[in-house]
């Protein structure tokens, strides 16, 4: 994990070049055909995933594909370096930020009811979430997504990347899940972290978290 953690960090700074060259030769995608009907729809989605290697590539590729977005994100603990990230992520990856927690939630529906699908990690610890089973053991996770299907009955697609032994990537994009009208918050977050437990067993090297998800 660690190793996998070094490379991203490197490759922030050729993040540019991603953007504005592409990056086309180095990531295989499967399921563009998926953003193409959420793009000729024009209904806004939440698209979810976790801390995968290069997570920033996915909301990149999302919007470059033409999808209006805007990305969750949790500012660094470190004052100096934020402001940079920042800077790169709106620059780079995708324009529109929204800092997580109850200052970013006004925004959060702001962006959504004018069409913009919303990219968040339903991976991280938070404390306005519920307790709900990840890994066979209770794991605070937002409600977030669940909370827009019961609102909006808007739809959820998950994304996956993974860093292959070339060092090039494959991005999938999922087909929207489905909930019916008498499932709970509480069902639809079990059920997006089902979906969350199957990608970081795919490969587990390549799941970014350093701190304990369960405390």
């Amino acid at each position: 994990m660690w190793l996998t953690y070094g490379k991203i960090l490197s490759e922030y700074s050729f993040i540019k070049i991603f953007r504005e060259k592409g990056f086309e030769k180095k990531i295989e995608v499967e399921g563009q055909a998926e953003l193409e009907e959420i793009k000729k729809n024009k209904q806004p989605v939440i698209f979810i995933s976790g801390h995968f290697d290069n997570f920033e590539l996915m909301a990149m590729h999302i919007e470059k594909s033409g999808i209006d977005l805007a990305a969750i994100y949790r500012p660094l603990n470190n004052n100096f370096l934020n402001p940079i990230m920042e800077n790169i992520r709106k620059k780079y990856i995708c324009k529109k930020q929204i800092k997580k927690g109850i200052s970013g939630t006004k925004d959060l529906l702001k962006y959504f009811k004018s069409g913009t699908s919303i990219a968040l990690m339903i991976d991280q610890r938070v404390s306005e979430g519920i307790n709900s089973k990840f890994f066979g053991q209770k794991a605070l996770t937002t409600t977030i997504p669940a909370q827009f299907v019961k609102k909006f009955n808007c739809k959820i697609v998950p994304v996956h990347i993974k860093r292959k032994n070339d060092d090039n990537f494959k991005l999938k994009i999922f087909k929207p899940l489905n909930f019916s009208n008498n499932q709970n918050i509480d069902a639809i977050t079990l059920t997006l972290n089902s979906v969350l437990e199957k990608m970081i067993v795919e490969n587990p090297g390549q799941w970014i978290w350093t701190h304990n998800r369960w405390k």
